[in-house]
């Protein structure tokens, strides 16, 4: 059997150095707001090169605490990819406003040739997202925003340690939202986020929203929300962060395992790295008309798989009034087409070239 993700494998792989971090917060006493997660927070801006680091209680806080912050609310528009994690789309509701769909390119990240074309007197900002590790193009997005003055929220929920042309996803735009989701790159031991920027008055508003819209205890500023990064998860994070360079390197090796072995695989499309940009591959993703019938083959292999995303957020119940009548084909055929292969720095080489075998059986190719 070749999982698709063994996370009690990826935490035995340290598991002496989570025991001292569980230990060293239990024996202290202190599990909100304390020593770790100071630390980790100074330890991830290094990490991504910025000012400040927040930590919040997961990834979909993070985001819709900056659009908050930014004092986005109803009657404004925001506008994101067409096809992402819902989480993105749900920030932009969470506070009122309005997400505008724009499609996708090859690699399921927001097009900028077509941000324009959606921008309207209501357009408060742009959430580009690096999904499955890939940097959006960023370069082209902020150009458009900056030219119509909007604010750009990078979505770098599976983007940890991921670059474009040389400089750290989350440290690009206005503000970046991460998500410490136990699977994902940099994963707590449960729910977890973050929120990165150079920009110090937002960093001082976030502060106090996360945290009941205080930064005084029982003197409340602003109607704030209760969302805290733990010192446990705090000082578990702290522990993969020191190994995360590490584990994104055996991904980077996996995935070209991946590219060069399907290479030429007919009815099959794979991931492409633009020039200047530098996946983390949180996920490898490939598409196929008969993504279906792959998945089966490769499950009586004893090969599991998974589909990121397959109900586009248009096509989900929580649209169906606003967003339902949308057209919007290339977020359709990319949800119908999508298979992530089995990847992690847990995985063994072996095990990526035995998927890779299948997949090349599945499609009568020749062994490599």
């Amino acid at each position: 059997m070749i999982p698709f993700l063994d996370l009690a494998d990826a935490f035995a792989a340290h598991a002496s150095e989570y025991d001292a971090a569980w230990q060293r917060v239990t024996r202290r006493g202190w599990f909100i707001a304390g020593e770790e997660l100071a630390a980790f927070e100074q330890e991830f801006a290094t990490f991504v090169g910025v000012k400040h680091c927040i930590g919040v209680a997961n990834g979909l806080d993070a985001l819709h605490l900056v659009l908050r912050a930014w004092d986005i609310g109803p009657g404004d528009e925001v506008i994101v990819p067409s096809q992402t994690f819902i989480a993105t789309w749900l920030a932009v509701s969470w506070c009122g406003a309005t997400p505008v769909p724009v499609e996708i390119d090859e690699n399921c990240l927001l097009d900028p040739e077509r941000i324009e074309a959606a921008i309207t007197v209501r357009t408060r900002a742009i959430v580009p997202v690096h999904l499955f590790g890939q940097p959006a193009d960023m370069g082209a997005v902020l150009t458009v925003a900056r030219n119509r003055g909007l604010r750009v929220l990078e979505d770098a929920a599976q983007a940890h340690g991921a670059r474009y042309h040389g400089q750290p996803c989350g440290s690009l735009a206005d503000a970046a939202g991460w998500s410490m989701y136990p699977g994902k790159n940099l994963g707590a031991f449960g729910d977890g986020g973050a929120i990165t920027t150079d920009d110090d008055a937002l960093a001082t508003t976030l502060r106090k929203l996360r945290n009941y819209g205080s930064s005084v205890k029982y003197h409340h500023d602003l109607a704030g929300f209760n969302s805290r990064l733990d010192e446990l998860q705090a000082a578990l994070l702290r522990v993969r962060l020191a190994h995360l360079v590490d584990d994104n390197l055996q991904r980077a090796d996996h995935a070209r395992r991946y590219l060069t072995a399907l290479d030429g695989c007919p009815n099959l499309l794979l991931p492409t790295i633009p020039k200047g940009t530098e996946p983390v591959w949180h996920l490898f993703v490939v598409r196929t008309p008969r993504r279906d019938e792959l998945a089966r083959f490769l499950a009586d292999r004893g090969i599991a798989t998974q589909i990121h995303y397959p109900v586009p957020p248009h096509r989900a119940k929580a649209y169906t009034t606003t967003h339902g009548h949308l057209e919007l084909p290339l977020a359709d055929a990319w949800a119908n087409t999508c298979l992530s292969l089995p990847m992690s720095p847990q995985h063994t080489a072996a095990q990526i070239d035995e998927v890779a075998a299948a997949v090349r059986d599945f499609f009568v190719m020749p062994k490599v």
